[in-house]
C-alpha cells in the first residue's frame, strides 16, 4: 500500500503542475469564493462546486467579502462578468451575470475557502452485492462520495476514520453522480457483520486519478437504446427507434436469409448476390502442350500442397545430411594382415 500510496502523490503534484500551466497565474488561484447557496435559479451557479476567483477580468486575491458586494453594486444596471473555477473537470468558464438596479446583489451566499478542498472526493470504484453499500444504493464508476453533513472530511483516511466512528450506526454522504450530473443524500450504515471485507463493502479510489470529471451532456442510453449516433449517408432512410422497431416475423424480407445454391453451406444475406457454389473443376486447369517440353497438368489445391511439404521435407533431409531409410551400409573397413 506505501508504494501505491507515493505513486498517488506523485500522479497528484504532477497533475497539480499541469493544471497551473493550463490554467495560468492569472487565473487559477489557490482560494476563491466557494458558492454554498444560489437562490437566483437563473444563474448557472452550481453550489459547492463553482468558485468565484475573478470578477471583471481581474484576479480575487482578497478574501474581504464586502470589496466583492462593492464591486457588484457598482455594476448595477449593467452585468459583471464572473471567472469560475469549477470542480466537475477543474476548469475555468466566464459569466456574465445582469445586475438589477433597485436591489443590486446576485443573490449567492459565499464563502473564502480554498480550491484544494474539492480533492477529498472518494470514487466508487466497485460495489459488492448484499453489502452495506449496495444497501444504500451507491453506483461503480458514477458515484463519487464529496463530503457527509455530519463534519469535515480531510484527507485520504478521512473517510475511512469517519467509518469506523459510525459502525452500526447510520451514516449520511453526499453523493455526486456525474453521469446523470444530479448529488444525493446517501445513508448508509457501516457493519463489519455484513458477511464481507470492508464496514461498506465498496472499493474507493482516491488521488488525482480519481478527481471529479466533467458531466456528461446526456444521461445513459436505457436499455436497447443506441448509445452512439452513427453516420449516415444524405440518402439513407431512417432507422426506427429501438422502441418501435419491427419484431421478428418469418415472412418480414428484413430477416429473409437468401436460398442456398448447390452444395453450399454458407447463408448470403438477401441483399448481396450469391456466389456460385465451388468445386474442383473451377481451379483445375486443362492441359498445355508447348514444343519441347513436357506437358503440365493442374492439379487441385490441397494436392499442391501435399507435393509442396514433401518437397520442403526433401531438401531439409538433404541440407541436415540425414540418411535414407533404405540407404545401403558402407563396407566395412579391409583387415589387415
Amino acid at each position: 500500500m506505501s508504494v501505491f500510496g507515493a505513486l498517488n502523490r506523485f500522479i497528484s503534484r504532477l497533475d497539480s503542475d499541469v493544471h497551473n500551466e493550463r490554467s495560468g497565474p492569472g487565473f487559477r488561484g489557490t482560494f476563491g469564493f466557494q458558492v454554498l447557496r444560489n437562490k437566483n435559479h437563473e444563474i448557472p451557479i452550481e453550489p459547492w462546486y463553482d468558485f468565484i476567483i475573478g470578477i471583471n477580468g481581474r484576479q480575487i486575491d482578497d478574501p474581504d467579502s464586502h470589496l466583492f458586494a462593492t464591486e457588484v453594486r457598482n455594476c448595477a444596471g449593467s452585468t459583471v462578468t464572473l471567472t469560475l473555477w469549477s470542480a466537475k473537470g477543474q476548469r475555468v468558464r466566464d459569466l456574465r451575470v445582469p445586475v438589477p438596479t433597485p436591489s443590486p446583489t446576485l443573490g449567492i451566499t459565499l464563502q473564502w475557502t480554498s480550491l484544494a478542498t474539492t480533492d477529498d472526493v472518494w470514487h466508487v470504484l466497485d460495489v459488492i452485492p448484499n453489502s452495506p453499500a449496495d444497501m444504500a444504493g451507491l453506483l461503480p464508476y458514477g458515484d463519487y462520495i464529496i463530503g457527509t453533513p455530519e463534519g469535515i472530511v480531510h484527507g485520504e483516511s478521512g473517510l475511512g476514520e469517519l467509518v469506523e466512528d459510525y459502525l452500526s450506526r447510520p451514516l449520511r454522504l453526499y453523493v455526486y453522480n456525474h453521469e446523470y450530473s444530479v448529488t444525493r443524500l446517501v445513508t448508509i450504515t457501516p457493519s463489519r457483520n455484513w458477511g464481507g471485507t470492508g464496514a461498506l463493502g465498496c472499493v474507493l479510489g482516491y488521488g488525482a486519478l480519481h478527481h471529479l470529471p466533467l458531466p456528461l451532456t446526456e444521461p445513459p442510453a436505457a436499455p436497447g437504446d443506441t448509445l452512439f449516433e452513427t453516420a449516415r449517408f444524405s440518402d439513407e432512410e431512417t432507422r426506427p427507434a429501438s422502441s418501435q422497431s419491427r419484431p421478428f416475423s418469418p415472412n418480414n424480407d428484413m430477416y429473409q436469409p437468401a436460398p442456398i445454391q448447390g452444395s453450399s453451406e454458407f447463408l448470403v444475406p438477401a441483399a448481396m448476390s450469391v456466389p456460385p457454389p465451388f468445386t474442383a473443376s473451377a481451379v483445375t486447369s486443362p492441359p498445355i502442350s508447348r514444343p519441347g517440353r513436357k506437358q503440365r497438368y493442374g492439379i487441385s489445391p490441397s494436392r499442391a500442397f501435399d507435393e509442396y511439404f514433401k518437397e520442403s521435407e526433401q531438401k531439409s533431409k538433404e541440407e541436415d545430411f540425414a540418411p535414407a531409410a533404405k540407404a545401403t551400409p558402407p563396407p566395412p573397413p579391409p583387415r589387415i594382415g
